[in-house]
Parts: C-alpha cells; structure tokens; sequence
C-alpha cells in the first residue's frame, strides 16, 4: 500500500475509534449509577483501550520522557521542574498503567 493509503486508512481508524467513549455512555447499564458504568465498561471499550489506548499511551509517556529531558534546561530556570514532569511524564504514564482497563477520564482510585 502506498503511504497515503496507509496514513488514511490510520486515520479513519483514529477518529472512528474517538466515538468509543460516546458510544460506551449511551450504552446505558439500567442502574443510572455513573460509578457504576465507569468500573464496568464495555467489552469493545476494554478491546479498543488494549488495542490502541494503551500503547499510544506508553509512546507519549516515552516521548513525553525525551520531551522532558529536552526542556528540562528552559523548565529548571523558570522552575516549573513539577508541573513540566507531570504534564509530559507523569500524567500519561498513569493514564496507561493505572487507569482501569476501558475506564475514561480520572478514575484511578474508584475501583472497589
């Protein structure tokens, strides 16, 4: 395939896959709880947050890394040393091996 092709067909795919959280929320579970639709979410939300959530996720947190690395010098004078880590590093990396499996947003510490 050509790289046209490939860079289309990729990012169909992405802004496709950007309609899982909305599709996940309209799949009502009966109770009305929004905790409990959060801890359990969809089968085709944890396979599209395996597939390719997570793995996204881990590439920003290593790029955020070198990122981080790069700045650090410009950050250390301006000393925003905490909040540049947090944003490029931190921030993803909890996002990719904290978060439940299928979960949005900020849920780190909601599982029972």
């Amino acid at each position: 395939m050509s790289p046209f092709r490939i860079l289309a067909a990729s990012l169909a795919l992405f802004f496709g896959l950007q309609m899982t959280p909305a599709l996940a929320q309209s799949e009502a579970t009966g109770s009305g709880d929004p905790v409990y639709q959060i801890q359990n979410p969809p089968a085709f939300a944890m396979m599209a947050d395996l597939v390719i959530a997570r793995p996204l996720l881990i590439v920003a947190t290593v790029v955020g890394a070198g990122l981080f690395v790069i700045a650090l010098p410009f950050t250390a004078t301006g000393g925003g040393i905490g909040r540049t880590g947090k944003a490029l590093v931190v921030d993803p990396a909890r996002a990719a091996f904290v978060r439940c499996l299928g979960c949005t947003g900020d849920s780190y510490g909601e599982q029972e």
